[in-house]
């Protein structure tokens, strides 16, 4: 974990808010911008992002764009052959343009067949903002599902770049410098930053039998520990490692109210197994009293908010993957406007008609061939 500071603390909930932000940075860069995605489709945002970049590499600035493999390849179902072909020869064109374009993979063959790779977004450019959080550069990000990024100042600027090298990304130390010097300084909300890329430490065979740790994990465990009246939180599907589960229904044991909002089986066109992953642990999370709410649009953000008074946020999924392959990174603060600004997302996603509350009953609605799925693949939770 790592203290820092910001002075500038933006929420971006508003889907085209945050993109018309990414792109005002892009258009005024001048002198760098980094950009770190786990995925990017070949649609009209993602055209659009290219462009943007291409410009900026005909006016002199430095490029760098890492997107990481395993994401690509996982997300590139959605394209046709046609268009991945296009992105291909779109991002070697911005290499020829200057842009250093990184694809992102672990070093083990074990960890990229198994999906290993980096989840965390940033984008930063000499303007000394950032853009943290969940987003893609996808029309999934922008149209469809609900996404939480934060447009930051100050000096944690330069230390979600130091990060971006650990993603597998380059970093030039002059931009660092020089970020360290403009950085904002006044008014500072104080943040907690935890970032781990566990491909970084693993051996040969990669998450197999892998036990480090995992100081995002650790730190969403303590989280869960230290509430006392409330957890309420997002995430794309809910399927937590077991100790994070058990931390989850601990608290509602002692009387925690905790209230899980993520995406519907529908929500996910191409297959529904992380749905599946997610259903198999409903049973023992709504017996310990925890109330859960599928949204039918897709749920992608990730936040945390704790007896209203401390909100993390960012890219960790609560997923075996987020653990054990995938580097992810959370920001927390008490800041009040930033725990204001939660409250009233939570209070929007409750309120929300696409919003389907799980009960226990809720393999009546089920198919046959879908409940027979369920009692079979849940079973293999760790890898979907």
């Amino acid at each position: 974990m790592r203290t820092t500071q910001a002075t500038s603390l933006v929420p971006l909930w508003n889907r085209q808010e945050e993109w018309r932000r990414r792109l005002a940075m892009i258009a005024a860069a001048r002198d760098f911008l980094y950009a770190s995605t786990y995925y990017l489709e070949y649609d009209q945002y993602g055209t659009e992002f290219l462009d943007a970049l291409d410009e900026a590499c005909r006016r002199g600035v430095a490029v760098n764009l890492l997107i990481d493999g395993f994401g690509q390849t996982l997300g590139g179902v959605l394209m046709t052959d046609e268009a991945t072909r296009a992105l291909a020869s779109r991002l070697d064109q911005l290499r020829q343009a200057g842009a250093t374009v990184t694809i992102y993979r672990p070093g083990f063959l074990i960890q990229r067949r198994l999906g290993g790779g980096q989840h965390v977004k940033i984008q930063v450019s000499e303007s000394a903002e950032a853009i943290f959080g969940s987003s893609n550069i996808t029309a999934s990000s922008f149209e469809h599902w609900h996404e939480f990024s934060v447009a930051l100042q100050g000096p944690v600027v330069p230390v979600l770049l130091e990060s971006y090298r650990e993603l597998g990304g380059a970093v030039d130390e002059s931009h660092l410098a020089q970020l360290r010097l403009t950085a904002a300084t006044g008014s500072e909300s104080a943040l907690d930053y935890w970032f781990c890329n566990p491909n970084l430490g693993q051996g040969r065979l990669g998450p197999l039998g892998w036990r480090g740790t995992n100081e995002v994990t650790d730190r969403m465990v303590a989280l869960m520990d230290g509430a006392c009246t409330s957890v309420k939180l997002t995430a794309f599907y809910f399927k937590p490692i077991p100790p994070l589960l058990d931390a989850v229904e601990a608290a509602a044991r002692r009387g925690v109210r905790v209230e899980v909002y993520h995406s519907h089986r529908d929500a996910l066109d191409a297959t529904d197994l992380a749905w599946i992953a997610a259903a198999a642990t409903y049973d023992r999370l709504l017996e310990t009293g925890v109330h859960i709410w599928e949204h039918r649009n897709g749920e992608h953000s990730k936040i945390v908010l704790v007896d209203d008074e401390r909100v993390s946020f960012g890219s960790y999924n609560f997923e075996d993957a987020a653990h054990d392959r995938l580097a992810e990174a959370m920001l927390e603060t008490t800041d009040d406007a930033m725990v204001a600004a939660a409250r009233q997302i939570f209070d929007e996603l409750a309120a929300d008609s696409a919003q389907v509350a799980v009960t226990p009953t809720f393999r009546d609605a089920l198919s046959p061939v879908l409940r027979l799925r369920l009692a079979v693949m849940r079973h293999f939770k760790r890898w979907m």
